[in-house]
């Protein structure tokens, strides 16, 4: 794959005008449910130790036949899936995690360079483990969309189709690793990823006024942010400095942004950076081009926005070649901005359902786990 045709499909911006669907009621709470805990081991490679953590989860309606695991991207929560959770939770037994280092999910402790994609994909496997599921769907959004795919990608045994929400497949097929202080040359909106990798000065600008850099980022077509943001590599927030007050988060309730607000509290910033750490990403891609396994071979639907301000990601796919690594891809595209699972719900909620209603039947579970609780999940050794 040729670096320039990838420079290209991603700076393709797509632009257009979209009205938001309005903010809807669901029929709970973010604290109704109580958070499991999953112990899992992790490797520190900073240290070459392996650590104890706790991946912290949300799980609804465990009779269900068919597990459908929900993973957020950055920054986020197992809450910005609250739409789905709503439209699947009488059919599918859900599990909503908080990944490493967000909330009060937990880290090995070096966010530069343990926190790979194969790392976890790990703790998913261990989570899964944990509430006694061996096989699952895994629908992730943003770079938990990369997540699942790996997830998918190393342990097919455990996840039988995937789901990727605005960030398609990126196979690490490329002859030679690509830092986004190259990407951004000639991909402006990326900036914000080089400021993001210097992890203590980021984490700092970001505690500062933690609603206000929640707010900042969770926006809408309708409701969007300034030009200029995403494309300082010295700054995440200065876009913003001439704005006072930042308006409200779109698609939440004040008790939601409150509860956003309050989960982000618990560690800060830091240890969420790890998907942004030139150790983290080269090291995932490392990972996978070493195996040199790039294929997915489960049911994959990939559901693209056609009005993300960072990049044009359905041209991105077609350069990226995913279709070419995932045999059984079906992408779909709707209006909407970054998040648009939170902005057009109904839309997404629809095409995610009927392609879940076209899936074969679920396969019978295997008889007794592979290995035990927990062991296993470090260095992205699935």
């Amino acid at each position: 794959m040729q670096v320039s045709a990838l420079l290209l499909a991603i700076s393709t911006l797509a632009l257009g005008v979209y009205a938001a669907d309005e903010l809807l009621p669901v029929s709970f709470k973010p604290t109704d449910f109580p958070k499991k805990t999953a112990p899992c081991k992790a490797l520190n490679r900073h240290t070459n130790e392996i650590k104890n953590i706790e991946i912290k989860y949300v799980e609804i309606n465990p009779e269900a036949e068919r597990t459908l695991l929900m993973v957020h991207g950055w920054p986020s929560l197992w809450h910005s899936w609250k739409y789905q959770i709503e439209e699947f939770k009488d059919d599918y037994h859900i599990i909503a995690p908080d990944q490493r280092g967000f909330g009060s999910s937990t880290t090995p402790g070096d966010v530069g360079s343990s926190g790979t994609w194969g790392d976890l994909a790990g703790d998913l496997v261990c989570m899964l483990e944990h509430a006694g599921v061996e096989r699952a769907i895994c629908m992730g959004h943003d770079w938990g969309a990369q997540v699942c795919y790996e997830a998918a990608r190393m342990r097919p045994d455990v996840f039988e189709a995937v789901i990727g929400a605005v960030v398609p497949y990126i196979p690490s097929a490329s002859g030679q690793f690509i830092p986004i202080s190259v990407l951004d040359k000639v991909v402006p909106k990326l900036a914000y990823q080089i400021f993001l990798s210097n992890v203590d000065v980021a984490a700092k600008q970001l505690n500062a006024d933690i609603r206000r850099s929640l707010r900042a980022t969770l926006r809408t077509v309708a409701s969007p942010p300034p030009d200029t943001f995403l494309a300082d590599p010295n700054s995440y927030m200065g876009a913003w400095d001439g704005v006072k007050e930042i308006s409200p988060i779109p698609f939440f309730t004040q008790e939601e942004e409150d509860y956003w607000v309050a989960q982000y509290n618990i560690q800060e910033f830091k240890p969420t950076l790890e998907f942004y750490t030139i150790g983290d990403r080269k090291l995932s891609w490392q990972f996978t081009h070493d195996q040199g396994n790039y294929t997915i071979s489960q049911p994959a639907l990939s559901v693209l926005p056609n009005n993300d301000p960072v990049a044009d990601w359905v041209s991105a796919a077609k350069i990226l070649g995913s279709d070419k690594y995932v045999s059984q891809l079906t992408t779909k595209t709707l209006d909407g901005a970054h998040w648009v699972q939170l902005e057009n719900l109904r839309e997404f909620n629809a095409i995610v359902r009927n392609w879940l209603d076209a899936l074969p039947a679920a396969t019978e579970k295997k008889a007794e786990k592979a290995e035990p609780e927990g062991v296993g999940r470090a260095a992205g050794e699935l």
